[in-house]
């Protein structure tokens, strides 16, 4: 637990103040969690990022994560991120013919999906920031971490039905509607003390969707390991695992509250 915490103080201090500041040191950040992210994902499937088909999937991924302000260099270039990632699509199966079908069409498939659930979540970390502002990248945060809490105490607390055993045995149907409730609360005092530009009723219901999606973020993190019969996604935050083992709910929620509220 101790390790944990002083993981969790230095991430922290090193996280929010670039959330803050935002722009381009925002955009960088955004730019170095996705890679490693990307890593993390495909060594579940021991396919190595520093290889042609792992170096295709970064670059897609980086094309993939530019934001809106951004994009005018693929205009420039007359592509779309559509077309790149058909074009990728295309490289990787050349490259199954290449390598005799060492890399394999599932491996195709893996490594295109990576890039969508990756990019696709650090890329609305990046629209929701420069677009509603620094109100609703806190109010993601702490919806979440309320929801983690809140399913973690109460389901300790009177927790008695398995939510999911099959996929995370820890898990309780009354710790998921205790975080969805802890989430809720926490949106009611959003309104009441910051200016974020929604009624109670509006972020109660949206807070109720991220809540319960952010669960399945974290439910989908958990088949994915238990599928490739890992711990942990990585070792880069002790006691707290790698970089998908912390974003996975918020992969799930940033997307999510781009398409609800903006």
């Amino acid at each position: 637990m101790k390790q944990r915490i002083i993981t969790a103080i230095i991430a922290a201090a090193i996280f929010l103040p670039i959330v803050i500041i935002g722009g381009v040191p925002l955009i960088f950040l955004a730019y170095l969690l996705a890679s490693i992210a990307l890593y993390e994902l495909l060594k579940m499937r021991k396919l190595k990022l520093f290889s042609v088909p792992g170096l295709i999937a970064l670059i897609v991924l980086w094309i993939f994560l530019l934001p809106n302000q951004l994009q005018d260099i693929l205009i420039a270039l007359k592509y779309s991120k559509v077309e790149v990632a058909l074009l990728a699509i295309l490289l990787f199966l050349t490259y199954t013919v290449a390598t005799k079908n060492k890399f394999t069409f599932d491996d195709v498939a893996f490594s295109i999906m990576s890039i969508i659930y990756i990019g696709m979540g650090f890329l609305y970390f990046i629209e929701i920031r420069e677009t509603g502002g620094l109100i609703y990248i806190f109010y993601s945060l702490f919806i979440i971490w309320a929801t983690d809490s809140g399913a973690y105490f109460i389901g300790r607390a009177f927790g008695k039905r398995k939510l999911w055993p099959e996929i995370s045995p820890n898990k309780t149907v009354e710790g998921f509607f205790g975080g969805i409730f802890c989430a809720v609360v926490v949106s009611i005092l959003f309104v009441i003390f910051s200016d974020i530009d929604a009624s109670f009723l509006k972020l109660g219901i949206i807070t109720i969707f991220l809540s319960i999606f952010g669960q399945v973020g974290d439910l989908v993190e958990s088949a994915l390991k238990r599928h490739y019969h890992v711990k942990d996604s990585g070792r880069l935050l002790p006691g707290h695992g790698g970089i998908l083992d912390r974003f996975d709910s918020l992969l799930f929620v940033w997307p999510l509250l781009y398409f609800f509220h903006f």
